[in-house]
């Protein structure tokens, strides 16, 4: 299994204000996908990159409740990345669910001690 990106992601209900402070932090937006899930809500998603070229993704979502802190990690095998990461413990993060999109599958993990990884396989054509 090869990690080709780890980077932090903020999900909050105030996902416009905090993109706005990482604007002021030399953060620029790379692309924007709007997610709908499952039970009717979306999420906008934000790849944000600062010159230096460190990544920072938030997700503006309404349904949340208090902000939420994880680490994204691309993968090149998801199934391979989702077996090691079980095996150590982790298992699917309360409320998430996976996420079959044209170009991507997503899974939020969750640690035994309770930190989250966002498991993620760029889908090419």
């Amino acid at each position: 299994m090869k990690i080709t990106a780890f980077n932090p992601v903020i999900v909050s209900s105030q996902g416009g204000e905090i993109l706005e402070l990482f604007n002021e932090l030399g953060f620029e937006k790379r692309h924007t996908l709007v997610v709908d899930k499952k039970d009717g809500s979306s999420v906008t998603r934000y790849r944000m990159k600062d010159q230096n070229g460190f990544y920072m993704d938030i997700s503006d979502a309404a349904s949340v409740q208090s902000d939420m802190t994880f680490i994204r990690m691309n993968v090149d095998d998801f199934d391979e990345a989702h077996a090691l990461l079980t095996s150590m413990g982790f298992t699917t993060a309360p409320g998430a669910e996976v996420i079959t999109l044209k170009r991507s599958k997503i899974l939020r993990m969750a640690s035994p001690s309770g930190f989250q990884i966002e498991l993620i396989k760029h889908i090419k054509d």
